[in-house]
Protein backbone atom coordinates (compact mmCIF):
# COMPACT_ATOMS: atom_id res chain seq x y z
CA UNK A 1 0.00 0.00 0.00
CA UNK A 2 1.45 3.27 -0.66
CA UNK A 3 2.45 5.32 2.48
CA UNK A 4 4.34 8.40 0.05
CA UNK A 5 2.05 9.99 -1.99
CA UNK A 6 2.02 13.62 -0.46
CA UNK A 7 -0.91 14.74 -2.82
CA UNK A 8 -3.21 12.72 -1.55
CA UNK A 9 -4.43 15.23 1.29
CA UNK A 10 -4.17 18.09 -1.03
CA UNK A 11 -5.95 16.26 -3.78
CA UNK A 12 -8.73 15.08 -2.15
CA UNK A 13 -9.50 18.72 -0.24
CA UNK A 14 -9.34 20.36 -3.66
CA UNK A 15 -11.64 17.86 -4.88
CA UNK A 16 -13.83 18.51 -1.78
CA UNK A 17 -13.62 22.61 -2.56
CA UNK A 18 -14.29 22.11 -6.22
CA UNK A 19 -17.28 20.20 -5.69
CA UNK A 20 -18.19 22.42 -3.10
CA UNK A 21 -17.68 25.51 -5.58
CA UNK A 22 -19.72 23.78 -8.36
CA UNK A 23 -22.46 22.74 -6.70
CA UNK A 24 -22.60 26.69 -4.25
CA UNK A 25 -23.37 27.72 -8.52
CA UNK A 26 -25.99 24.96 -9.76
CA UNK A 27 -27.75 25.32 -6.10
CA UNK A 28 -28.61 29.31 -6.87
CA UNK A 29 -30.65 27.82 -9.86
CA UNK A 30 -33.23 26.88 -7.19
CA UNK A 31 -32.81 30.40 -4.94
CA UNK A 32 -31.36 27.98 -2.09
CA UNK A 33 -27.65 28.11 -1.11
CA UNK A 34 -25.59 25.03 -0.76
CA UNK A 35 -26.00 24.86 3.42
CA UNK A 36 -29.84 25.44 2.75
CA UNK A 37 -29.94 22.31 0.24
CA UNK A 38 -27.65 20.64 3.21
CA UNK A 39 -30.18 21.51 5.82
CA UNK A 40 -33.03 20.08 3.44
CA UNK A 41 -31.35 16.92 2.46
CA UNK A 42 -30.55 16.42 6.36
CA UNK A 43 -34.91 16.63 6.97
CA UNK A 44 -35.38 14.36 3.99
CA UNK A 45 -33.33 11.61 5.37
CA UNK A 46 -34.53 12.61 8.95
CA UNK A 47 -37.79 14.16 9.55
CA UNK A 48 -38.31 15.54 13.09
CA UNK A 49 -34.47 16.06 14.39
CA UNK A 50 -33.98 18.71 17.00
CA UNK A 51 -32.38 22.10 15.89
CA UNK A 52 -29.40 20.51 18.36
CA UNK A 53 -28.95 17.66 16.80
CA UNK A 54 -29.04 18.85 12.79
CA UNK A 55 -26.21 21.12 14.28
CA UNK A 56 -24.02 17.89 15.35
CA UNK A 57 -25.17 16.46 11.89
CA UNK A 58 -23.98 19.39 9.79
CA UNK A 59 -20.96 19.78 11.97
CA UNK A 60 -22.22 23.80 12.20
CA UNK A 61 -22.62 25.89 15.28
CA UNK A 62 -26.13 26.45 16.18
CA UNK A 63 -26.30 29.62 15.57
CA UNK A 64 -25.34 29.16 11.91
CA UNK A 65 -28.15 27.18 11.88
CA UNK A 66 -30.35 28.70 13.43
CA UNK A 67 -30.19 31.84 10.62
CA UNK A 68 -30.31 28.99 8.01
CA UNK A 69 -33.39 27.48 9.89
CA UNK A 70 -34.84 30.88 10.21
CA UNK A 71 -34.11 31.32 5.81
CA UNK A 72 -36.00 28.12 4.96
CA UNK A 73 -38.98 29.07 7.40
CA UNK A 74 -39.09 32.29 5.51
CA UNK A 75 -39.72 30.73 2.27
CA UNK A 76 -42.43 28.01 4.08
CA UNK A 77 -39.69 24.98 3.43
CA UNK A 78 -39.14 23.69 6.54
CA UNK A 79 -41.17 24.80 9.76
CA UNK A 80 -40.39 24.09 13.86
CA UNK A 81 -42.90 22.01 15.97
CA UNK A 82 -42.50 22.19 19.70
CA UNK A 83 -41.28 18.87 21.32
CA UNK A 84 -44.25 17.17 23.13
CA UNK A 85 -41.95 16.61 25.92
CA UNK A 86 -39.62 19.59 25.73
CA UNK A 87 -40.97 22.70 25.50
CA UNK A 88 -37.57 24.46 25.20
CA UNK A 89 -36.94 22.03 22.15
CA UNK A 90 -37.90 22.43 18.74
CA UNK A 91 -38.11 19.50 16.42
CA UNK A 92 -37.78 20.12 12.33
CA UNK A 93 -39.97 18.93 9.50
CA UNK A 94 -40.15 20.00 5.59
CA UNK A 95 -42.96 21.60 4.88
CA UNK A 96 -45.27 20.62 1.22
CA UNK A 97 -43.45 23.16 -0.77
CA UNK A 98 -40.07 21.46 0.27
CA UNK A 99 -41.32 18.09 -1.69
CA UNK A 100 -40.71 19.32 -5.10
CA UNK A 101 -37.67 21.37 -4.62
CA UNK A 102 -36.25 17.90 -3.29
CA UNK A 103 -37.16 16.65 -6.22
CA UNK A 104 -35.18 18.70 -8.69
CA UNK A 105 -32.18 18.66 -6.59
CA UNK A 106 -32.41 15.63 -6.77
CA UNK A 107 -31.78 16.08 -10.11
CA UNK A 108 -29.05 18.37 -9.31
CA UNK A 109 -27.05 16.12 -7.49
CA UNK A 110 -27.09 13.58 -10.51
CA UNK A 111 -25.70 16.31 -12.85
CA UNK A 112 -23.02 17.07 -10.23
CA UNK A 113 -22.04 13.15 -10.10
CA UNK A 114 -22.33 12.96 -14.13
CA UNK A 115 -19.62 15.91 -13.99
CA UNK A 116 -17.63 14.52 -11.12
CA UNK A 117 -17.40 11.25 -13.32
CA UNK A 118 -17.28 12.12 -16.24
CA UNK A 119 -15.73 9.90 -18.53
CA UNK A 120 -15.29 7.22 -16.05
CA UNK A 121 -16.76 3.71 -16.95
CA UNK A 122 -19.53 2.48 -14.04
CA UNK A 123 -17.04 0.28 -12.77
CA UNK A 124 -14.23 3.09 -12.26
CA UNK A 125 -17.02 5.07 -10.33
CA UNK A 126 -18.29 1.72 -8.19
CA UNK A 127 -14.38 1.34 -7.13
CA UNK A 128 -14.00 4.99 -6.43
CA UNK A 129 -17.01 5.23 -4.09
CA UNK A 130 -15.99 2.09 -2.26
CA UNK A 131 -12.29 3.23 -1.76
CA UNK A 132 -13.38 6.60 -0.28
CA UNK A 133 -15.89 4.19 1.56
CA UNK A 134 -12.89 2.49 2.78
CA UNK A 135 -10.77 5.59 3.22
CA UNK A 136 -13.54 7.05 5.10
CA UNK A 137 -14.20 4.23 7.63
CA UNK A 138 -9.97 3.59 8.02
CA UNK A 139 -10.27 8.11 9.73
CA UNK A 140 -13.43 7.29 11.78
CA UNK A 141 -11.64 4.40 13.48
CA UNK A 142 -8.48 6.83 13.58
CA UNK A 143 -10.70 9.02 15.26
CA UNK A 144 -12.37 6.46 17.58
CA UNK A 145 -9.11 5.15 18.65
CA UNK A 146 -8.17 8.68 19.37
CA UNK A 147 -11.22 9.92 21.20
CA UNK A 148 -10.59 6.15 23.46
CA UNK A 149 -7.24 7.00 23.87
CA UNK A 150 -7.80 10.89 25.15
CA UNK A 151 -10.89 9.58 27.15
CA UNK A 152 -8.00 7.02 29.27
CA UNK A 153 -5.69 9.23 29.58
CA UNK A 154 -8.31 11.56 31.25
CA UNK A 155 -10.03 9.03 33.25
CA UNK A 156 -6.40 7.21 34.81
CA UNK A 157 -3.94 9.88 33.39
Amino acid sequence: MPRSNTDFLFVLFETQRMVRLYADKLATRFGITRAQWAVLAKLERTEGLKQSELADLMEVQPITLTRLIDRLCDNDLIERRADASDRRVNRLYLRPAARPLLDKLAELRAEITETALGGMTAADADGLVARLEHIKDNVRDAVQSASDTKTKAQRYG
